[in-house]
């Protein structure tokens, strides 16, 4: 996966790779290759010459390399400033080999840490792990800075990016400088960017980082580096002749110039100032967030109850509904008085003529499903007297009085 750093610059390193490629394709000798005439009439308009020592300046989150040369008054000021292609890890110091962290901290690149025949076109070694790393233990080999736009514990650049500063490092050297330092900074050491990461577990490593960037934040020349009791200290002036810094063991009596010393007494009481006020101001920001995270937590809540609320209600009439009995329209007495649950209501009374033809056929079907047993049974079965009119007929008239005992003339002549 490629990082989201790396796909900031990926379309103009994707434009820009083809177009390079031709003038390096051009370079016959990239180690005494001259610095684009660009650079050096930027120089000369600086005060600077081109073989003047030079610092360098890494920035993790900005993804920046910066290039500062040392102009005619002595302070430093910046050439060139370079996207870093790839750095990997997160923010954070290299703790031992293999766990992929780009290191952070200071480091002397001396005349033999630079590279020539490297794999990644040129590059140079930052000399981890330093005498810091080492009195932490930290264990890692070939951390460079190097070309090739690929990196595993490395800042790495294109070929034309590095071909250039390679070119300040090699005339800083042919001008004399000793050895120059490489910043390795997790990003610039702002008021705002340490309280944003004012929770980090690298926090304090990173306050004793800034000592050394404030001064050259505050003299413009890079600071004196020196270890001792395992922690960085800088521009450290020792009382006592021939006193020497030694990693592990206790800081010898020292003392930071004093013109330096008020000047950084001065830039740290509104570096403090600054940084509280940015720690405020983010705490607010935190504290509207969590309030408004809050405030959705709880009208998600509300809202959950009340449509909890809701399904119980549906649930509760349905269940009612389910087990309301039906009222009975015929019920003798009260119309509306319910009948126990799940019986089904009685039919309305019969007129006394439909329950003689209910009952009558009733008989007639009895007796048609009891013939065929009797006759087989040798049991006579009584035949329907056909001058008995069939009372179905008269389903739903008026009952008629009995005429059976009158004469047939009386019967006929009284319909």
């Amino acid at each position: 996966m490629i990082p989201t750093r790396t796909l900031r610059f990926l379309p103009v390193l994707l434009l820009g790779l083809s177009g390079c490629q031709d003038a390096l394709d051009s370079v016959s000798n990239k180690v005494e290759h001259p610095l684009p005439a660009k650079l050096v009439n930027k120089m000369k308009a600086q005060d600077m010459s081109t073989r003047s020592p030079i610092m360098m300046r890494i920035f993790k989150e900005e993804g920046v390399l910066e290039v500062w040369k040392q102009k005619g008054n002595g302070r430093y000021d910046i050439i060139a400033s370079y996207d870093i292609c790839k750095w990997s890890g997160d923010l954070g110091p290299k703790f031992k080999e293999g766990d992929r962290q780009a290191p952070e901290g200071y480091y002397r690149i001396y005349p033999h840490q630079m590279n020539p025949n490297s794999s990644y076109y040129l590059s140079f070694n930052m000399g981890f792990p330093n005498s810091y790393d080492r009195a932490h233990n930290r264990t890692g080999s070939n951390l460079m800075v190097h070309g090739a736009c690929s990196s595993a514990g490395c800042y790495s650049m294109t070929d034309e990016q590095v071909l250039e500063f390679y070119g300040f490092a090699r005339d800083a050297f042919k001008g004399g400088q000793e050895y120059f330092i490489v910043e390795a900074l997790p990003f610039r050491m702002t008021p705002e960017n340490m309280a944003r990461h004012r929770d980090s577990e690298h926090f304090e490593f990173w306050k004793m980082l800034k000592v050394g960037y404030d001064h050259f934040e505050l003299t413009k020349r890079p600071p004196k580096v020196e270890v001792c009791e395992r922690r960085y200290v800088f521009n450290q002036v020792p009382q006592v002749e021939n006193a020497s810094f030694q990693a592990s063991a206790a800081c010898p009596p020292a003392s930071v110039p004093s013109t330096l010393a008020v000047a950084n007494a001065a830039f740290e009481k509104d570096w403090n100032r600054n940084f509280i006020e940015a720690v405020a101001r983010f705490d607010n920001e935190e504290a509207r967030q969590i309030a408004a995270n809050e405030a959705k937590a709880e009208a998600e809540a509300r809202r959950a109850e009340r449509e909890a609320e809701k399904a119980a209600r549906i649930a509760a009439n349905e269940g009612q509904s389910a087990s309301v009995p039906v009222l009975s329209l015929f019920s003798t007495g009260n119309p509306l008085k319910a009948l126990a649950p799940g019986t089904a209501p009685a039919a309305p009374p019969a007129s006394p003529a439909a329950a003689a033809v209910t009952v009558t056929d009733q008989a007639d079907i009895e007796a048609g499903q009891a013939a065929p047993a009797a006759a087989s049974a040798g049991i006579p079965v009584p035949t329907p007297n056909p001058a008995v009119p069939s009372q179905t007929a008269n389903a739903g008239q008026a009952a008629q009085p009995d005429q059976s005992d009158k004469p047939f003339w009386k019967i006929w002549s009284s319909k």
